[in-house]
């Protein structure tokens, strides 16, 4: 068991799971808006499930996809963070970053900035090689938040082997974030005297 890894960026607060987390967790998967690009809706058993597993991962490994809430009012608003696939990808092994967040919550800036920390957290503290991410190709919101973070689009597709072949949701693009590119989009951002809080490195404080 390892102790979590928890952390701040300048608006929010990347945690791990509560038992009060479940019920906004199941509303969001279960809303149409939230779940438009995933195979299907989730029930309150399934959902409950995935929180339940998000949370044995945390405190297995000290990351995952951590809760994000509100740091102003402790708002549940979605997750945030990196996984380890356990589809036959055709670029495993990966450690993926993801999000999910609630409808409301949306255009706020949120998921950009909590993916900056979650980012910081693997390459800075578990010093990870690379990191992806990966959508269908008609989800162009995730794509840009992952033009955002600056991650690099492949110019090869896939097709998820989770999703059914026929389904317009098949059809997927990965981006990748090296740790080496991340380094240096930080430092070239520190000599720029750039200390913007949406800055690469600069969204987080870790605690």
């Amino acid at each position: 068991m390892s102790q979590p890894i928890e952390f701040d960026t300048a608006r929010l607060r990347l945690r791990q799971w509560l038992p009060s987390d479940r019920q906004p967790f199941a509303k969001m998967s279960a809303d149409p808006k939230v779940m438009e690009f995933f195979p299907a809706l989730m029930d309150r058993q399934t959902s409950d499930t995935m929180a339940d597993r998000c949370q044995a991962l945390i405190a297995e490994r000290g990351w995952g996809l951590w809760v994000a809430e509100r740091k102003d009012d402790a708002q549940f608003i979605g997750f945030v963070g990196l996984h380890i696939p356990t589809a036959d990808l055709p670029f495993n092994p990966c450690v993926e970053i993801g999000w999910r967040i609630a409808a409301e919550f949306w255009r706020q800036g949120y998921a950009t900035e909590a993916a900056f920390g979650a980012l910081a957290v693997g390459f800075e503290r578990l010093e990870l090689p690379e990191i992806v991410s990966f959508t269908a190709l008609i989800n162009h919101r995730s794509q840009a938040v992952m033009e955002r973070l600056g991650m690099r689009r492949s110019s090869e597709h896939f097709i998820h082997p989770a999703v059914d072949v026929n389904s317009p949701l098949a059809k997927h693009c990965l981006y990748k974030l090296s740790r080496e590119q991340w380094i240096r989009a930080c430092n070239a951002k520190r000599s720029n005297g750039d200390d913007d809080q949406g800055s690469l490195g600069k969204a987080y404080s870790m605690v």
